[in-house]
């Protein structure tokens, strides 16, 4: 897999993508890096163009294989400040996971997660406009005030 994406700072972006990867890039320029990743497979990108950093377009993530692996990268990233939030047995995108996040500096979040079984549901949070990881939210919905009194509470 290819990826290229947009950043507004090329040395920021070196620096952390250094720390999260844990290797350097196969390719930089004044305008540019590169990096080929053999574990998990991933060929990445940054193309220094501040007016194309496109904000809230989801996020990117990685499945890793073992539990094990996942706190490995856990700690690793925690050893380098990286990590913005945990999730423990959270269900999101229909799925049980286990996972972490990092934000890059142009806040590109990026999922480390463990998946553990197919989910029937999506937790709740997740659709909220405060929701911070995991889906990108629903579209929001008007709620009259007014009614709120005459209906029952969800969740």
């Amino acid at each position: 897999m290819h990826v290229s994406l947009y950043v507004s700072d090329i040395q920021k972006t070196i620096d952390f993508y250094s720390n999260f990867f844990g290797t350097a890039p196969a390719k930089v320029k004044s305008d540019y890096a590169k990096y080929i990743l053999e574990s998990p497979s991933l060929i990445i990108s940054f193309v220094q163009n501040k007016e194309r950093v496109q904000e809230n377009f989801g996020h990117l993530g990685f499945q890793v294989e073992t539990i094990e692996e996942l706190n490995k990268r856990l700690w690793d990233a925690k050893m380098k400040n990286l990590v913005a939030k945990e999730e423990v047995g959270t269900n999101c995108c229909y799925a049980k996971q286990d996972k972490f996040w990092v934000n890059d500096p142009d806040g590109v979040q990026w999922e480390v997660y463990y998946f553990h079984a197919d989910a029937e549901f999506n937790d709740p949070h997740y659709s909220t406009e405060e929701a911070q990881a995991c889906c990108t939210p629903g579209e929001k919905q008007k709620v009259n005030l007014s009614e709120l009194s005459t209906k029952k509470a969800c969740c």
